[in-house]
């Protein structure tokens, strides 16, 4: 017999739970951090950028209205179904970033840790940042916090696994949707996580993820009159300032990108999910 000729895989976008090839039909090489090639993956165009801003927003209602409790169990469960996988993970971060096994396999762990706290804080960060007021007067003044959303986040390029279930996570456990630009070097692990995502029980279009260029398709989710906020975590300067002085034509949140390299293995605190959230107060009459 001859020898068998593996299946090639060709990494799709992931845009309302199912996985379309990029509607201009175009596609990149991955190669490994020493230069061999890797995969295929679809260049996203800005329809496709529209595409799933608009999954997004009609996925939003739902996932919103959902309690924080379900959406911590859903995260809890993305958290299990990653770890169910966590060999192809450390495969694919040794040939993304050239780390070794043990390296590799410990950056896993952190993700799904990572998954983990922040599911944990699906039902506390309403407690931390409500509150009520007191108010010169005979009424009940209530701050609780809502959900901005539709987010865009432009994923880091470096630590495409743990760095990307760490702009994902505070994200969508606070009752947002997003479409993510991920790591263009290493796209690999990202619709990975897309797989492990569409077979868990979080909504389609709750998370879409577009792989290509950040510089290609960031600008034009800046724009997009449809998202409200716009995590620049991953992008370069340049491309940080033209991405802000889009927003600002519908008056976006924007989270601008740390100064620095970031160290993702750290305590993440609660600022990526406030960043996300707005505050309704509420004024309501003391009875008698």
């Amino acid at each position: 017999m001859s020898e068998r000729v593996g299946v090639r895989k060709t990494y799709k976008l992931f845009i309302g739970g199912a996985f379309p090839r990029s509607e201009s039909g175009r596609s990149y090489v991955v190669s490994s951090s020493k230069g061999e090639f890797l995969a295929n993956a679809s260049k996203a165009s800005r329809k496709d950028a529209r595409e799933a801003v608009a999954t997004a927003r009609k996925a939003f209602p739902g996932w919103s209205a959902a309690t924080a409790y379900n959406r911590g169990q859903i995260l809890y469960r993305v958290a299990e179904m990653l770890e169910g996988r966590r060999s192809q993970f450390v495969t694919e971060l040794v040939d993304a970033d050239g780390v070794g096994v043990r390296r590799a396999g410990e950056l896993v762990d952190a993700a799904v840790d990572r998954l983990v706290w922040y599911a944990g804080w699906s039902d506390k960060i309403g407690t931390i940042r409500g509150s009520a007021n007191p108010v010169a007067g005979p009424y009940f003044n209530l701050s609780s916090t809502e959900p901005t959303g539709v987010v865009a986040v432009v994923a880091p390029e470096a630590d495409p696994l743990l760095g990307l279930i760490s702009v994902i996570a505070p994200v969508i456990v606070t009752g947002n949707t997003c479409v993510v630009v991920a790591s263009e070097r290493a796209p690999l692990p990202s619709i990975t996580l897309a797989e492990v995502l569409a077979t868990s029980d979080l909504p389609g279009g709750v998370v879409n993820i577009l792989t290509g260029s950040a510089a290609e398709i960031a600008p034009w989710l800046a724009g997009h009159m449809d998202v409200n906020a716009i995590d620049l975590t991953g992008a370069e300067l340049e491309l940080a300032v033209s991405c802000e002085q889009a927003a600002a034509e519908n008056l976006k949140r924007v989270l601008r990108p740390a100064p620095g390299k970031a160290d993702w293995i750290t305590d993440p605190g609660t600022g990526r999910m406030t960043a996300f959230l707005e505050t309704k107060t509420v004024w309501h009459p003391i009875g008698i």
